[in-house]
C-alpha cells in the first residue's frame, strides 16, 4: 500500500467560474487543514477562470479540465459544448483515479459537475455546497450522488429531492475574513479615516449597470464628501482607469477584502451568495442590486430573502441609475439607519459554515475508513 493510500484525509475541491462558486470551497478547504493538517488538497477547475489564478497563487494544487458554460444564447461556443463535456469527463476520471479522493466537495458551477460527478463514481463520499436560495444546474445534477447538501437558505430545501441530506450550514467564508481598525485599512486605499466610504463591488469580471450608475454618479459623491473605493472588475478597468479623484480609489480587484470591508460605511455590490454570505457575518450595511443576467434570477432572490428581514436594502438593475444617489445618502448620512441594517444582517450571518463543512466532510473521510475495516 503507497503512502498515498494510507491517507485517507484526501479531499478533491471542485467549484469556480466566478468567485462565488470558488471562494466558499476555499474557505472549506482552509478549515480542513486547521482540522488535519496531514490532509491532502487537490483543486479542479478551468485554467482560464478565477480559480486558475487563485488557487495556485494560494498554495493548493490545482488540476484543469476543458469545459464551459453552455450559453443561454445561440453561439458558436456552444457547439463545442458537448465536446468539451466528453473531454472534462474523461479528464475528471483520469484526475480521480490517480488522487484517489476519500471526499469530493463542489460548490456548484460547470467547473464542478464533471470533476465531482467523476469522483462520485470512482467511490468518493460527496459533498455539495449551494449558496443561492435557488439550487443551480450543477446541483440539482449532482444531488442524488451526494451524501450531504449545505445551503445558505431554508427556501432551497423544497427545491432539492433528498431533503433529508439537506443541512442549512451556510454559506463557507475563509478564516481570514474579519474587520480591523479603519485607521490602518485606509492606508491601502489612500483615503481618509474622518470621512464616510462607499465600496462598490461588482464581480471579478465586473458589473456594467453598477459601473455606469457609479460614474454618472462620482462628482456628487466626491462633492458632498464621499469617499469611493471601486472595484471595476477586469472587463471595465480601463474604461475608468483614467479617473483622478482624491477621494477615489480605482482598481480592477481589491485582494485585501477585510481591508475594503474594515474601510467602508456602506456597500453597493451585486446580490451573489458570497457576498451575502460576507455581509451577513461582518454585519456590512449594504445595497445590493441583483444581476438580470444569472440563471433562474437567482440573485433577486437572494437579495429579497435578506431586505424582506431589512437586512439589506434592495434596488433593481433598471432602477439603479435614477435611484442610487438618494439612496446612497438616505443611509449614509443617517447613522440609525445603517446600524439597524448592519445588527439585522448580523443576526443571519453562519460564521462557522466553513468549520462545519469542514467537520463534516473529515467525518465522511473517517467514516470510510471504518467501513473497510
Amino acid at each position: 500500500m503507497s503512502i498515498k493510500d494510507k491517507n485517507i484525509y484526501r479531499f478533491l475541491l471542485a467549484g469556480g467560474g466566478t468567485g462565488g462558486h470558488l471562494f466558499p470551497v476555499i474557505a472549506v478547504a482552509e478549515q480542513i487543514l486547521l482540522l488535519k493538517p496531514e490532509a491532502e488538497i487537490l483543486f479542479v477547475g478551468t485554467k482560464s477562470k478565477i480559480e486558475g489564478k487563485v488557487v495556485p497563487a494560494l498554495g493548493y494544487k490545482f488540476k484543469s479540465i476543458w469545459i464551459k458554460g453552455f450559453a443561454r444564447k445561440l453561439t458558436v461556443e456552444n457547439l463545442l459544448f458537448p465536446l468539451k463535456l466528453v473531454v472534462s469527463l474523461i479528464q475528471s476520471f483520469i484526475i480521480n483515479l490517480k488522487f484517489k479522493p476519500s471526499v469530493a466537495i463542489g460548490s456548484g458551477g460547470y467547473a464542478s459537475g464533471p470533476a465531482v460527478f467523476a469522483a462520485a463514481k470512482t467511490g468518493a463520499k460527496v459533498v455539495l455546497i449551494e449558496n443561492n436560495s435557488l439550487p443551480g444546474i450543477t446541483t440539482k445534477l449532482l444531488e442524488k450522488h451526494a451524501s450531504e447538501i449545505h445551503v445558505s437558505f431554508e427556501d432551497t430545501i423544497k427545491h432539492l429531492q433528498n431533503k433529508k441530506r439537506v443541512l442549512t450550514t451556510g454559506n463557507p467564508v475563509r478564516v481570514s475574513l474579519n474587520l480591523y481598525k479603519k485607521e490602518e485599512a485606509v492606508k491601502k486605499f489612500g483615503l481618509s479615516s474622518g470621512k464616510k466610504a462607499l465600496l462598490v463591488i461588482g464581480g471579478s469580471l465586473g458589473a456594467r449597470t453598477i459601473n455606469e450608475a457609479v460614474f454618472q454618479n462620482l462628482s456628487k459623491f466626491v462633492e458632498n464628501d464621499l469617499q469611493v473605493i471601486w472595484q471595476t472588475g477586469s472587463l471595465y478597468f480601463e474604461k475608468y482607469s483614467s479617473i483622478n479623484e482624491k477621494n477615489v480609489y480605482i482598481n480592477p480587484f481589491i485582494d485585501d477584502m477585510a481591508a475594503a470591508y474594515s474601510v467602508c460605511d456602506l456597500l453597493l455590490a451585486r446580490a451573489g451568495a458570497t457576498t451575502i454570505a460576507e455581509i451577513t457575518t461582518l454585519g456590512i450595511p449594504a445595497i445590493l442590486v441583483p444581476s438580470p443576467n444569472v440563471a433562474e434570477n437567482h440573485q433577486y432572490h437572494n437579495a429579497k430573502s435578506l431586505s424582506d428581514k431589512n437586512a439589506v436594502r434592495l434596488i433593481k438593475d433598471d432602477l439603479l441609475t435614477k435611484e442610487l444617489f438618494n439612496e446612497i445618502f438616505g443611509l449614509i448620512n443617517h447613522p440609525e439607519k445603517l446600524e439597524e441594517l448592519k445588527t439585522n444582517a448580523k443576526k443571519l450571518g453562519k460564521p462557522d459554515a466553513a468549520k462545519i463543512i469542514a467537520e463534516r466532510a473529515v467525518a465522511l473521510a473517517e467514516s470510510k475508513l471504518r467501513k473497510k475495516n
